[in-house]
């Protein structure tokens, strides 16, 4: 699907001085259409732009985000909004709560975006980032009491490279897991990148760490336990008419949102050799795209760190 374009509204500059432009964020306005006044929930605040534009269509955004720094950033670069706009800090899996106890509910729309920020990613302090040299962090909270350090350097081989395999897709990850361990202890993000390359080598552009520092992201982070919590609340928290989006980086989440969103589009989940409903099921949702919007080849060139999103909306039934 190719949805057509809406002009943006002069948006303010961060706090830095420039606009960062987030994923899909022209798709994004025009699949949620936000209308002024309406109440609308950005579940993955990072660096505020979706929470901006939002804001700037009219719409009143409660803008959640894990990380207390993310936070701070996007608290003031939402400023200018005044009232109309929230910043709480929280995991998006507890949105059913924060919204209720804001008094922000139902609402118009809500979005995910999914992962980590650019901002995250260019922190050096926090491990995100393959050759930053800096601790091996990764949490998006950092009050949470695991980090990536310690699933690097005390888990089993066996339990490591299950991690690496299940989260980062990554074929090689005996021979990363075992590579691992034998380093131990690594000591940081740059000597965790070093360690890998050297027992896989390196071919093409993308970093042979790449996928494993996915996974230990995912993993530290619960993100797929995260994203399974809030699906059936988000779809709870819309009006009828309401729209949920979600925008995902990678397959093991993408699965998870179009199987969602596809059973809860339908009547019945009975096995098919079930003649008569057992289940009772009742559609809450209707698909607005059967197939995922993703970024336009301008896009991609603009800021190539785009080129694997996916945008699956669903909109609220009636009843």
């Amino acid at each position: 699907m190719s949805p057509t374009s809406l002009d943006l509204p002069n948006l303010p500059t961060t706090v830095a001085g420039t606009v960062h432009r987030p994923v899909l964020e022209q798709e994004v306005l025009t699949l949620l259409a936000p209308r002024p006044g309406g109440r609308y929930i950005d579940g993955t605040a990072g660096g505020g732009g979706h929470s901006e534009a939002l804001l700037a269509a009219g719409g009143q955004v409660l803008s959640l985000d894990a990380d207390p720094n993310a936070v701070q950033r996007v608290r003031q670069r939402l400023l200018p909004f005044g009232d109309r706009s929230r910043v709480l800090q929280s995991n998006f899996r507890h949105m059913a709560t924060v919204a209720q106890q804001a008094g922000f509910i139902p609402v118009d729309g809500i979005l995910l975006d999914l992962g980590l920020s650019s901002d995250q990613l260019e922190l050096e302090g926090r491990g995100f980032a393959l050759m930053a040299d800096g601790p091996l962090d990764m949490r998006f909270d950092p009050s949470q009491p695991l980090s990536a350090a310690d699933l690097v350097n005390t888990l089993p081989e066996g339990e490591l490279a299950d991690l690496i395999y299940t989260y980062g897709e990554e074929h090689l990850s005996r021979r990363i897991a075992r590579a691992i361990v034998q380093a131990r202890p690594v000591e940081g993000a740059a000597h965790l990148a070093r360690v890998i390359e050297r027992a896989v080598g390196r071919r093409g552009r993308i970093h042979p760490a790449t996928k494993t520092f996915q996974a230990l992201r995912i993993a530290v982070n619960d993100e797929l336990g995260a994203l399974q919590d809030v699906l059936p609340q988000a779809a709870a928290l819309l009006r009828p008419g309401g729209r949920l989006a979600v925008i995902s980086f990678h397959s093991l989440e993408d699965r998870m949102v179009k199987q969602f969103m596809q059973r809860e589009a339908q009547d019945c989940l009975c096995p098919p050799e079930m003649l008569i409903c057992q289940c009772g099921h009742v559609a809450t949702l209707r698909l607005v795209s059967r197939k995922p919007v993703v970024p336009s080849a301008e896009e991609i060139a603009r800021n190539p760190r785009s080129r694997s999103a996916k945008l699956r909306v669903a909109e609220r039934l009636a009843g």
